[in-house]
Protein backbone atom coordinates (compact mmCIF):
# COMPACT_ATOMS: atom_id res chain seq x y z
CA UNK A 1 0.00 0.00 0.00
CA UNK A 2 2.63 2.36 1.10
CA UNK A 3 4.50 2.15 -2.39
CA UNK A 4 1.23 2.51 -4.60
CA UNK A 5 0.74 5.70 -2.40
CA UNK A 6 4.28 6.74 -3.19
CA UNK A 7 3.51 6.06 -6.91
CA UNK A 8 0.18 7.84 -6.79
CA UNK A 9 1.84 10.88 -5.57
CA UNK A 10 4.35 11.16 -8.14
CA UNK A 11 1.88 11.79 -10.85
CA UNK A 12 0.99 14.88 -9.22
CA UNK A 13 3.18 17.84 -8.52
CA UNK A 14 1.27 21.48 -7.39
CA UNK A 15 0.53 24.18 -9.79
CA UNK A 16 2.30 26.38 -7.97
CA UNK A 17 5.41 24.64 -7.88
CA UNK A 18 5.16 23.94 -11.88
CA UNK A 19 5.00 27.71 -11.94
CA UNK A 20 7.97 28.28 -9.97
CA UNK A 21 9.98 25.64 -11.34
CA UNK A 22 9.06 24.95 -14.92
CA UNK A 23 11.39 26.97 -16.41
CA UNK A 24 13.89 23.79 -15.34
CA UNK A 25 11.77 20.69 -17.28
CA UNK A 26 12.34 22.45 -20.06
CA UNK A 27 15.95 22.55 -19.81
CA UNK A 28 16.09 19.47 -18.66
CA UNK A 29 13.53 16.90 -19.51
CA UNK A 30 13.83 13.49 -18.26
CA UNK A 31 15.28 10.59 -20.63
CA UNK A 32 13.11 7.74 -21.06
CA UNK A 33 15.69 5.74 -21.65
CA UNK A 34 18.80 4.53 -18.76
CA UNK A 35 21.75 5.90 -19.41
CA UNK A 36 24.95 3.27 -19.81
CA UNK A 37 25.75 3.90 -16.18
CA UNK A 38 22.57 3.38 -14.62
CA UNK A 39 22.45 -0.45 -15.87
CA UNK A 40 22.54 -3.08 -13.65
CA UNK A 41 23.67 -0.95 -10.25
CA UNK A 42 20.38 -2.15 -8.03
CA UNK A 43 21.13 -1.60 -4.11
CA UNK A 44 18.61 -2.39 -1.37
CA UNK A 45 16.75 1.20 -0.73
CA UNK A 46 15.61 1.21 2.81
CA UNK A 47 12.05 0.95 3.81
CA UNK A 48 12.48 3.94 6.30
CA UNK A 49 14.61 6.20 5.01
CA UNK A 50 15.33 9.10 7.53
CA UNK A 51 17.73 11.98 7.70
CA UNK A 52 20.25 11.38 10.56
CA UNK A 53 20.91 7.61 8.85
CA UNK A 54 20.33 8.01 5.24
CA UNK A 55 20.07 10.98 3.80
CA UNK A 56 22.42 13.14 5.08
CA UNK A 57 25.47 11.11 4.13
CA UNK A 58 24.07 11.55 0.56
CA UNK A 59 23.46 15.29 0.55
CA UNK A 60 26.99 15.75 2.30
CA UNK A 61 28.53 14.09 -0.39
CA UNK A 62 26.54 15.22 -3.32
CA UNK A 63 25.40 18.35 -2.41
CA UNK A 64 27.15 20.41 0.32
CA UNK A 65 29.99 21.26 -1.73
CA UNK A 66 28.60 23.94 -3.84
CA UNK A 67 25.66 24.30 -1.30
CA UNK A 68 27.46 25.99 1.48
CA UNK A 69 27.97 29.04 2.59
CA UNK A 70 30.26 31.41 0.09
CA UNK A 71 29.53 28.84 -2.95
CA UNK A 72 27.79 28.32 -6.57
CA UNK A 73 24.98 27.29 -4.90
CA UNK A 74 21.75 29.48 -4.51
CA UNK A 75 20.98 28.04 -0.72
CA UNK A 76 22.30 25.99 1.88
CA UNK A 77 21.72 22.37 2.43
CA UNK A 78 24.14 21.92 5.54
CA UNK A 79 21.67 21.03 7.89
CA UNK A 80 18.04 19.15 8.21
CA UNK A 81 16.25 22.70 8.29
CA UNK A 82 17.79 23.68 5.16
CA UNK A 83 16.81 20.51 3.30
CA UNK A 84 13.72 19.82 5.25
CA UNK A 85 12.03 23.41 4.27
CA UNK A 86 12.71 22.41 0.37
CA UNK A 87 11.75 19.37 -0.35
CA UNK A 88 9.55 19.87 -3.18
CA UNK A 89 12.29 21.85 -5.06
CA UNK A 90 14.48 18.69 -4.38
CA UNK A 91 12.08 16.52 -5.19
CA UNK A 92 11.89 17.74 -8.80
CA UNK A 93 15.52 18.18 -9.48
CA UNK A 94 16.46 14.90 -7.76
CA UNK A 95 13.13 13.03 -9.83
CA UNK A 96 14.68 14.75 -13.23
CA UNK A 97 18.18 13.94 -12.37
CA UNK A 98 18.93 18.18 -12.97
CA UNK A 99 20.87 17.68 -9.48
CA UNK A 100 23.48 16.88 -8.31
CA UNK A 101 24.78 18.04 -11.93
CA UNK A 102 27.20 15.25 -13.71
CA UNK A 103 26.28 15.65 -17.15
CA UNK A 104 28.64 13.41 -18.55
CA UNK A 105 27.60 9.40 -18.71
CA UNK A 106 29.23 7.54 -15.69
CA UNK A 107 29.19 4.33 -17.62
CA UNK A 108 31.04 5.44 -20.64
CA UNK A 109 34.05 6.69 -18.58
CA UNK A 110 35.41 7.03 -14.71
CA UNK A 111 36.39 10.36 -13.72
CA UNK A 112 38.33 11.86 -10.13
CA UNK A 113 35.54 13.59 -8.17
CA UNK A 114 32.41 12.28 -9.77
CA UNK A 115 29.01 13.57 -8.30
CA UNK A 116 25.92 12.20 -9.55
CA UNK A 117 23.23 9.73 -7.47
CA UNK A 118 23.29 6.62 -7.99
CA UNK A 119 19.18 4.86 -8.77
CA UNK A 120 19.13 3.90 -5.32
CA UNK A 121 20.07 7.17 -3.68
CA UNK A 122 17.40 9.15 -5.73
CA UNK A 123 14.81 6.94 -4.82
CA UNK A 124 15.88 7.12 -1.23
CA UNK A 125 15.63 10.94 -0.99
CA UNK A 126 12.42 10.52 -2.90
CA UNK A 127 10.89 7.92 -0.44
CA UNK A 128 12.12 10.16 2.02
CA UNK A 129 10.22 13.36 0.95
CA UNK A 130 7.38 11.46 0.47
CA UNK A 131 7.20 9.82 4.01
CA UNK A 132 7.10 13.32 4.99
CA UNK A 133 10.84 14.01 5.74
CA UNK A 134 11.88 12.07 9.35
CA UNK A 135 14.75 13.17 10.96
CA UNK A 136 15.47 10.32 12.70
CA UNK A 137 17.54 10.26 15.41
CA UNK A 138 19.28 13.62 15.81
CA UNK A 139 22.12 12.68 17.61
CA UNK A 140 22.88 10.15 14.74
CA UNK A 141 23.42 12.90 12.35
CA UNK A 142 27.12 12.12 10.82
CA UNK A 143 29.35 15.60 11.30
CA UNK A 144 28.96 17.93 8.36
CA UNK A 145 32.63 17.86 6.42
CA UNK A 146 34.88 20.46 6.53
CA UNK A 147 35.46 22.11 3.68
CA UNK A 148 37.65 25.18 2.77
CA UNK A 149 37.16 28.79 2.93
CA UNK A 150 37.13 30.66 0.05
CA UNK A 151 38.51 28.10 -1.94
CA UNK A 152 37.72 24.74 -3.59
CA UNK A 153 41.23 23.30 -3.39
CA UNK A 154 42.51 24.62 0.58
CA UNK A 155 44.30 27.31 2.02
CA UNK A 156 46.42 28.64 -0.37
CA UNK A 157 49.77 30.21 -0.32
CA UNK A 158 48.98 33.86 -1.70
CA UNK A 159 45.95 35.32 -3.14
CA UNK A 160 46.05 37.90 -5.50
CA UNK A 161 42.57 40.27 -5.83
CA UNK A 162 42.03 42.28 -8.76
CA UNK A 163 43.76 46.13 -8.81
CA UNK A 164 40.31 47.37 -9.71
CA UNK A 165 37.25 46.95 -9.56
CA UNK A 166 35.51 46.08 -13.18
CA UNK A 167 32.41 47.85 -14.07
CA UNK A 168 30.01 45.77 -16.36
CA UNK A 169 27.11 47.58 -18.43
CA UNK A 170 23.64 46.62 -17.87
CA UNK A 171 23.19 46.38 -21.60
CA UNK A 172 22.43 42.52 -21.92
CA UNK A 173 25.65 42.08 -24.41
CA UNK A 174 28.63 39.96 -23.56
CA UNK A 175 31.54 41.71 -22.22
CA UNK A 176 34.55 40.57 -23.03
CA UNK A 177 37.87 41.90 -21.71
CA UNK A 178 41.92 41.42 -21.22
CA UNK A 179 42.78 41.80 -17.35
CA UNK A 180 46.10 41.94 -16.06
CA UNK A 181 46.93 41.56 -11.94
CA UNK A 182 50.48 42.28 -10.88
CA UNK A 183 52.32 39.63 -9.10
CA UNK A 184 55.66 40.70 -6.40
CA UNK A 185 57.23 38.34 -4.12
CA UNK A 186 60.27 37.86 -2.50
CA UNK A 187 62.25 35.31 -4.55
CA UNK A 188 61.32 33.20 -7.95
CA UNK A 189 59.06 29.94 -7.23
CA UNK A 190 57.20 27.24 -8.63
CA UNK A 191 53.61 27.24 -8.91
CA UNK A 192 51.63 24.09 -8.59
CA UNK A 193 48.14 25.13 -9.43
CA UNK A 194 45.90 28.63 -9.58
CA UNK A 195 42.54 28.58 -8.52
CA UNK A 196 39.94 31.93 -10.21
CA UNK A 197 37.27 32.97 -7.81
CA UNK A 198 35.74 34.69 -9.52
CA UNK A 199 33.33 37.53 -7.42
CA UNK A 200 30.55 37.69 -9.53
CA UNK A 201 29.24 34.23 -10.35
CA UNK A 202 26.02 35.21 -12.02
CA UNK A 203 28.19 36.70 -14.91
CA UNK A 204 31.40 35.06 -14.62
CA UNK A 205 31.08 32.44 -18.08
CA UNK A 206 35.02 31.85 -18.98
CA UNK A 207 38.17 32.53 -18.10
CA UNK A 208 41.57 31.91 -19.89
CA UNK A 209 44.47 32.94 -17.47
CA UNK A 210 48.27 33.14 -18.62
CA UNK A 211 51.39 33.56 -16.32
CA UNK A 212 53.49 36.78 -17.50
CA UNK A 213 57.07 36.22 -15.69
CA UNK A 214 59.21 38.84 -16.04
CA UNK A 215 63.13 38.57 -15.95
CA UNK A 216 64.00 40.83 -12.01
CA UNK A 217 66.75 41.88 -13.80
CA UNK A 218 65.57 43.82 -16.61
CA UNK A 219 63.12 46.87 -16.03
CA UNK A 220 59.02 46.65 -16.01
CA UNK A 221 56.25 48.47 -14.71
CA UNK A 222 54.21 46.45 -13.37
CA UNK A 223 52.08 49.04 -12.34
CA UNK A 224 51.76 50.39 -15.17
CA UNK A 225 48.96 51.13 -18.03
CA UNK A 226 45.60 49.74 -17.75
CA UNK A 227 44.26 47.03 -15.67
CA UNK A 228 41.52 46.11 -17.83
CA UNK A 229 40.61 46.59 -21.57
CA UNK A 230 38.04 45.45 -23.64
CA UNK A 231 39.45 44.08 -26.44
CA UNK A 232 36.39 44.77 -28.89
CA UNK A 233 38.36 47.49 -31.20
CA UNK A 234 41.27 46.04 -30.82
CA UNK A 235 43.77 43.45 -31.67
CA UNK A 236 45.85 41.59 -28.97
CA UNK A 237 49.45 43.38 -29.49
CA UNK A 238 47.32 46.95 -28.87
CA UNK A 239 45.62 45.54 -26.37
CA UNK A 240 49.29 44.27 -24.59
CA UNK A 241 50.37 47.24 -25.34
CA UNK A 242 47.73 49.72 -23.42
CA UNK A 243 48.47 47.39 -20.64
CA UNK A 244 51.63 48.04 -20.77
CA UNK A 245 52.87 44.67 -20.53
CA UNK A 246 56.09 44.71 -22.70
CA UNK A 247 59.42 45.75 -21.79
CA UNK A 248 60.54 49.55 -22.17
CA UNK A 249 62.57 48.51 -25.22
CA UNK A 250 59.07 46.94 -26.88
CA UNK A 251 60.17 43.30 -26.23
CA UNK A 252 58.16 40.80 -24.63
CA UNK A 253 58.66 38.62 -21.11
CA UNK A 254 57.86 35.00 -21.22
CA UNK A 255 54.01 34.25 -21.39
CA UNK A 256 53.05 30.90 -20.23
CA UNK A 257 49.49 29.96 -21.96
CA UNK A 258 46.57 28.69 -20.13
CA UNK A 259 47.99 28.27 -16.48
CA UNK A 260 44.47 28.81 -15.19
CA UNK A 261 40.78 28.00 -16.74
CA UNK A 262 36.97 28.87 -15.50
CA UNK A 263 33.97 27.36 -16.98
CA UNK A 264 30.72 26.83 -15.16
CA UNK A 265 30.52 23.98 -13.10
CA UNK A 266 34.79 24.22 -13.48
CA UNK A 267 36.64 22.66 -10.54
CA UNK A 268 40.55 23.18 -10.69
CA UNK A 269 42.43 20.24 -11.84
CA UNK A 270 45.15 19.00 -9.95
CA UNK A 271 47.73 16.29 -10.37
CA UNK A 272 50.11 14.48 -8.39
CA UNK A 273 53.11 16.38 -6.84
CA UNK A 274 55.60 16.61 -9.87
CA UNK A 275 52.96 16.48 -12.38
CA UNK A 276 52.31 19.97 -13.58
CA UNK A 277 53.11 23.00 -12.64
CA UNK A 278 54.74 26.74 -13.68
CA UNK A 279 57.65 28.88 -12.89
CA UNK A 280 56.69 32.16 -11.19
CA UNK A 281 59.23 34.82 -11.03
CA UNK A 282 59.30 37.19 -8.12
CA UNK A 283 57.75 40.29 -10.57
CA UNK A 284 55.15 38.74 -13.12
CA UNK A 285 51.96 39.29 -14.43
CA UNK A 286 48.49 37.38 -14.23
CA UNK A 287 46.82 37.81 -17.32
CA UNK A 288 42.98 36.84 -17.58
CA UNK A 289 42.80 36.99 -21.54
CA UNK A 290 39.28 35.97 -22.81
CA UNK A 291 37.49 36.97 -19.53
CA UNK A 292 34.33 36.70 -20.80
CA UNK A 293 30.89 38.21 -18.83
CA UNK A 294 26.91 37.16 -19.43
CA UNK A 295 24.80 39.79 -20.71
CA UNK A 296 23.11 41.48 -17.65
CA UNK A 297 20.12 43.79 -17.72
CA UNK A 298 21.55 46.11 -14.72
CA UNK A 299 24.77 48.11 -14.53
CA UNK A 300 27.03 45.61 -11.84
CA UNK A 301 30.52 44.83 -11.42
CA UNK A 302 33.17 42.18 -10.49
CA UNK A 303 36.27 41.77 -8.15
CA UNK A 304 37.96 38.49 -8.81
CA UNK A 305 40.92 36.61 -7.10
CA UNK A 306 43.23 34.09 -8.09
CA UNK A 307 44.54 31.68 -5.21
CA UNK A 308 48.23 30.41 -5.79
CA UNK A 309 49.70 27.60 -4.64
CA UNK A 310 53.47 26.71 -4.38
CA UNK A 311 55.30 23.51 -5.42
CA UNK A 312 57.34 21.41 -2.61
CA UNK A 313 59.56 21.33 -5.87
CA UNK A 314 59.74 21.60 -9.10
CA UNK A 315 57.94 19.70 -11.17
CA UNK A 316 59.94 17.07 -13.24
CA UNK A 317 56.66 16.75 -16.12
CA UNK A 318 55.20 19.37 -17.40
CA UNK A 319 51.51 18.92 -18.69
CA UNK A 320 50.56 20.35 -22.13
CA UNK A 321 47.11 21.40 -23.33
CA UNK A 322 45.60 21.72 -26.85
CA UNK A 323 42.29 22.12 -27.94
CA UNK A 324 40.54 20.63 -31.04
CA UNK A 325 38.02 22.15 -33.34
CA UNK A 326 36.78 25.83 -33.03
CA UNK A 327 40.11 27.88 -33.22
CA UNK A 328 42.02 24.92 -32.51
CA UNK A 329 44.08 22.39 -33.92
CA UNK A 330 41.50 20.24 -36.27
CA UNK A 331 39.23 21.36 -38.62
CA UNK A 332 35.14 20.78 -37.90
CA UNK A 333 33.75 18.86 -40.44
CA UNK A 334 31.73 20.12 -42.15
CA UNK A 335 32.23 23.52 -41.40
CA UNK A 336 29.78 24.76 -38.28
CA UNK A 337 27.30 26.56 -39.41
CA UNK A 338 24.23 25.38 -37.90
CA UNK A 339 21.04 25.83 -40.10
CA UNK A 340 17.83 27.02 -38.77
CA UNK A 341 14.82 24.24 -37.95
CA UNK A 342 17.26 21.77 -38.19
CA UNK A 343 19.56 19.23 -35.54
CA UNK A 344 22.97 18.45 -37.60
CA UNK A 345 25.70 16.61 -36.76
CA UNK A 346 29.19 17.48 -36.86
CA UNK A 347 33.09 16.14 -36.07
CA UNK A 348 36.32 17.34 -35.72
CA UNK A 349 39.38 14.50 -35.42
CA UNK A 350 43.18 14.70 -34.23
CA UNK A 351 45.73 11.85 -35.15
CA UNK A 352 48.34 12.32 -32.15
CA UNK A 353 51.57 12.25 -33.38
CA UNK A 354 53.33 10.50 -30.40
CA UNK A 355 51.79 8.26 -27.61
CA UNK A 356 51.11 10.45 -24.74
CA UNK A 357 49.18 9.75 -21.72
CA UNK A 358 46.00 11.61 -21.57
CA UNK A 359 44.75 13.65 -17.95
CA UNK A 360 42.02 15.32 -18.55
CA UNK A 361 39.64 16.20 -21.40
CA UNK A 362 37.21 19.27 -21.40
CA UNK A 363 34.01 19.37 -23.77
CA UNK A 364 32.90 22.76 -24.84
CA UNK A 365 29.78 23.81 -27.26
CA UNK A 366 27.30 27.02 -26.62
CA UNK A 367 23.11 27.18 -26.16
CA UNK A 368 22.62 25.07 -29.23
CA UNK A 369 24.68 22.32 -27.99
CA UNK A 370 22.50 18.72 -27.41
CA UNK A 371 24.87 16.04 -26.99
CA UNK A 372 28.85 15.80 -27.40
CA UNK A 373 30.68 12.39 -27.43
CA UNK A 374 34.65 12.44 -27.53
CA UNK A 375 36.76 8.74 -28.10
CA UNK A 376 39.77 7.54 -29.33
CA UNK A 377 40.30 5.05 -32.47
CA UNK A 378 43.76 3.17 -32.56
CA UNK A 379 45.60 2.15 -36.02
CA UNK A 380 44.56 -1.30 -34.60
CA UNK A 381 40.67 0.13 -34.96
CA UNK A 382 40.37 -0.77 -31.33
CA UNK A 383 37.99 1.87 -29.23
CA UNK A 384 39.10 4.10 -25.86
CA UNK A 385 35.91 6.20 -24.85
CA UNK A 386 36.33 9.46 -23.33
CA UNK A 387 33.40 11.27 -22.60
CA UNK A 388 29.78 10.69 -23.71
CA UNK A 389 27.27 14.02 -22.95
CA UNK A 390 24.15 12.24 -23.81
CA UNK A 391 22.49 16.05 -22.88
CA UNK A 392 24.28 18.66 -23.12
CA UNK A 393 24.08 21.48 -20.54
CA UNK A 394 25.43 24.84 -21.63
CA UNK A 395 25.70 26.04 -17.72
CA UNK A 396 27.46 23.03 -16.55
CA UNK A 397 31.06 21.93 -18.59
CA UNK A 398 33.39 20.26 -16.17
CA UNK A 399 36.45 19.22 -16.98
CA UNK A 400 36.67 15.63 -16.64
CA UNK A 401 39.96 14.18 -14.85
CA UNK A 402 40.49 10.18 -15.53
CA UNK A 403 41.12 8.40 -12.68
CA UNK A 404 44.12 7.09 -14.10
CA UNK A 405 45.94 8.41 -17.27
CA UNK A 406 45.18 6.89 -20.76
CA UNK A 407 47.72 6.18 -23.04
CA UNK A 408 46.55 7.07 -26.79
CA UNK A 409 49.10 5.29 -29.12
CA UNK A 410 50.68 6.81 -31.30
CA UNK A 411 48.61 7.37 -35.14
CA UNK A 412 45.41 6.90 -32.87
CA UNK A 413 42.77 9.49 -33.90
CA UNK A 414 41.09 11.42 -31.11
CA UNK A 415 37.57 11.84 -32.39
CA UNK A 416 34.50 13.92 -31.01
CA UNK A 417 31.14 14.27 -32.41
CA UNK A 418 28.44 17.47 -31.64
CA UNK A 419 25.19 17.63 -32.19
CA UNK A 420 23.09 21.06 -32.21
CA UNK A 421 19.89 21.49 -32.27
CA UNK A 422 18.95 24.79 -34.46
CA UNK A 423 14.95 24.32 -33.91
CA UNK A 424 12.37 26.16 -31.70
CA UNK A 425 12.03 23.04 -29.49
CA UNK A 426 15.42 23.91 -27.78
CA UNK A 427 14.08 26.66 -25.02
CA UNK A 428 18.08 27.55 -24.93
CA UNK A 429 18.19 28.94 -28.71
CA UNK A 430 18.74 32.74 -28.31
CA UNK A 431 16.57 33.47 -31.47
CA UNK A 432 13.26 33.17 -32.77
CA UNK A 433 12.62 32.40 -34.79
CA UNK A 434 15.96 30.28 -35.65
CA UNK A 435 18.43 31.50 -37.58
CA UNK A 436 21.38 30.44 -39.35
CA UNK A 437 24.74 30.26 -36.51
CA UNK A 438 27.95 30.40 -38.24
CA UNK A 439 31.48 29.37 -36.48
CA UNK A 440 33.19 32.76 -35.30
CA UNK A 441 36.39 33.72 -37.01
CA UNK A 442 37.64 34.74 -33.37
CA UNK A 443 34.16 36.08 -31.31
CA UNK A 444 33.14 33.68 -28.54
CA UNK A 445 29.78 35.69 -27.81
CA UNK A 446 26.93 32.83 -26.12
CA UNK A 447 24.45 33.82 -29.13
CA UNK A 448 27.56 32.08 -31.35
CA UNK A 449 28.31 28.86 -31.46
CA UNK A 450 31.49 26.39 -30.87
CA UNK A 451 32.67 23.10 -31.09
CA UNK A 452 36.07 22.02 -29.02
CA UNK A 453 37.48 19.45 -27.08
CA UNK A 454 40.13 20.88 -25.30
CA UNK A 455 42.70 17.79 -23.36
CA UNK A 456 45.60 17.95 -21.09
CA UNK A 457 48.36 15.28 -21.76
CA UNK A 458 51.78 14.14 -21.24
CA UNK A 459 54.33 12.68 -23.56
CA UNK A 460 54.42 8.99 -22.43
CA UNK A 461 56.35 6.91 -20.11
CA UNK A 462 55.91 3.33 -19.58
CA UNK A 463 53.99 2.59 -16.06
CA UNK A 464 51.84 5.74 -16.91
CA UNK A 465 48.67 3.99 -17.00
CA UNK A 466 48.85 2.85 -13.35
CA UNK A 467 49.62 6.33 -12.20
CA UNK A 468 46.67 7.01 -9.89
CA UNK A 469 44.98 10.98 -9.99
CA UNK A 470 42.78 10.40 -7.58
CA UNK A 471 42.97 11.58 -3.72
CA UNK A 472 45.03 14.46 -4.71
CA UNK A 473 43.77 17.11 -1.79
CA UNK A 474 45.55 20.24 -1.00
CA UNK A 475 43.88 20.53 1.83
CA UNK A 476 46.08 17.06 3.26
CA UNK A 477 49.31 18.29 2.13
CA UNK A 478 49.45 21.72 3.60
Amino acid sequence: MRKYLRRLKNRFITPFFLSTLGFLASCNEPSEKQTVGEVNRKVEVPEYPTYSRDIAPIVFANCVPCHRQGEVGPFPLTSYKDLAKRTETVDYVVRNKIMPPWPADPGYQSYVGERYLEPHERETILNWIEDGAPLGDSTKIPTLPEFPSGSMLGKPDTTIWMKDTVWISGNNTDHFMFIKIPIELPSDTFVRVMEYVPGNRALAHHMNGHLVNYDPRRKANLDGGKYAVFPDSLGEQDAYLKMDIPYPDGSYPKINLLVCSYLPGFSPVVFPEGIGGYYLSQKALFLMQDMHFGPSPIDTFDLSRINIFYAKKKPNRLVRETQMGTLGISPVEPRLVVLPDSIMTFTTRYQVPQDISLLAVNPHMHLLGKSFKAYAVTLQRDTIPLVWIPKWDFRWQFYYTFKKMIKIPQGSWIVAEGVYDNTSENPLNPYFPPRTIIEPDHSMKTTDEMFQLIFSYLPYKPGDEEISLEGVNLSDEI
